[in-house]
């Protein structure tokens, strides 16, 4: 694991405490992992809360490796600037048989142009900066993690364990994998995508002032129906001009950007109210519960039910909203 000052720490112990249980938890005859540790900063990396790593210098890390893991930071913009750790980088990676990132450390690995033409995924608030730092980099905001040929990448800083597991099953087998989760007392998949964590609307308003009369019409009026002509003519436009506009404006059609801001509202009223689930989805414009249960599914992988259960206490209003704009200042 190559590590750097500022690096988030859960990003570092978070895999290695999977690989060191499963090691005690592997029959005598399996092969064992051994974590080493390099930098740039060696001997001792401060991490940003302040735990401290003994590592090598770079220039120890020679010869084939068989994992190579690259963690996220609240420095990772330092980081990136490094140009001997991201040159170190890429020649580890010509060496290893595998590499993965766990959060931010996506960047590191798409700056050394190893993400070119591949799938990746990163934390859920820098998801938009890195498809625009990296525009041959196909970067998809939900999965937990993204395994694309010897390249696996996490998402937010805890996902580096459930990547970590699936590193374990790929080697050893589920039952070990299994063995694992149960020890640590995690899930061995965990149900549903980051897309639940993400902020409460992340579709900006478009500079164009038509497009932008009507998602400001949408946003005020979600308890209604909203066809596209109605939309259409909120804009002064024609239907099929309206759309073609609103897809290269929005980046999204208009029916999908009401849909995602209905379930955005729904979101936003589960974990601040205790309305009942049947008229949030009434004021949300869902014609039927039945309807609000399978947008909100396909969304973010939970019920509503699950949704509240985990994010009612755990998110009081608007927290979402300020940690996403705090992450946004890190790149």
């Amino acid at each position: 694991m190559v590590v750097y000052a500022g690096a988030l720490a859960l990003d570092i112990t978070g895999p290695i405490e999977v690989f060191d249980t499963a090691n005690r938890l592997l029959a005598p005859s399996g092969v064992r992992y051994r974590v080493d540790f390099v930098s740039a900063d060696a001997p001792l990396v401060r991490t940003s809360s302040g735990v401290i790593v003994e590592a090598s210098p770079l220039a120890a890390g020679q010869g084939p490796i068989d994992t190579l893991l690259v963690p996220g930071g609240w420095s990772l913009r330092s980081a990136l600037e490094d140009r001997e750790l991201v040159a170190w980088i890429g020649r580890a990676a010509a060496r290893s048989r595998r590499v993965a990132s766990v959060c931010g450390g996506s960047f590191l690995l798409a700056e050394a142009g190893l993400l070119d033409g591949r799938r990746a995924t990163t934390h859920w608030a820098y998801c938009e900066a890195m498809a625009g730092r990296y525009p041959g980099v196909t970067v998809d905001a939900d999965p937990i993690f993204v395994w694309d040929g010897p390249y696996v990448t996490s998402a937010g800083v805890s996902t580096g364990i459930d990547m970590a597991l699936a590193l374990v099953e790929a080697d050893h087998g589920s039952e070990l994998a299994l063995s694992t989760a149960r020890f640590l007392v995690l899930f061995l998949k965990r149900h549903g995508g980051q897309a639940q964590f993400s902020a409460v609307l992340d579709a900006q308003l478009a500079d164009h002032p038509p497009v932008r009369a009507a998602q400001e019409w949408v946003l005020g009026n979600l308890h209604r129906p909203l066809p596209v002509a109605e939309l259409a003519e909120r804009a002064s436009m024609s239907v099929r001009n309206f759309a073609r506009v609103f897809r290269r404006e929005v980046g999204t059609t208009p029916g999908q950007y009401v849909e995602r801001s209905r379930i955005a509202r729904a979101r936003e009223l589960l974990e601040t109210t205790d309305l009942p689930i049947g008229q949030i989805a009434r004021r949300c414009g869902f014609a039927a519960p039945e309807t609000f249960f399978r947008s909100f599914g396909r969304s973010l992988g939970l019920t509503p039910k699950e949704y509240r259960h985990r994010f009612q206490m755990l998110s009081p209003a608007g927290l979402v909203d300020r940690h996403h704009e705090t992450e946004r200042t890190l790149l």
